[in-house]
Order: C-alpha cells, then sequence, then structure tokens
C-alpha cells in the first residue's frame, strides 16, 4: 500500500511556529495533526525526531510535492 507522511515547520497568524504533521493513503485526503511552539528551535528539534523514525521505517525524502 502506497503511503506518504509530510512534515512542514510553518507561522502562525499570531506568528508562533507550528510544526504540520500529514499522513495517509496516496491519493486520498489523509490526516493532519498540528504542534504549537513558543520557539522554532523546538519545532526543528521534533522535527528531526519524527524525520529519522520515519526515515527508518522505510519512507524517503522527495521534494516538489508540496500543496
Amino acid at each position: 500500500m502506497a503511503r506518504f507522511y509530510a512534515l512542514s515547520i510553518e507561522t502562525t497568524l499570531f506568528g508562533t511556529p507550528c510544526l504540520r504533521r500529514r499522513w495517509g493513503r496516496i491519493g486520498f485526503g489523509g490526516q493532519s495533526k498540528v504542534h504549537h511552539f513558543d520557539s522554532e528551535t523546538d519545532a526543528v528539534m521534533l522535527f528531526l525526531v519524527l524525520l529519522r523514525w520515519k526515515r527508518a521505517r522505510g519512507y524517503r525524502i522527495t521534494r516538489g510535492l508540496c500543496q
């Protein structure tokens, strides 16, 4: 089954950083979760931890598939 997992660090309307996670089957809407942080450093740390976990499970990094 083909799946996707997307991570992005964004800024909210109030200027605080957040980490957006999206996952699901390719071709479907999937699910999402947003984590809010006080500093961008904390968001980057969680981003790197999740990236390491997903790469260990076989997910590959692709570019240019942003929506």
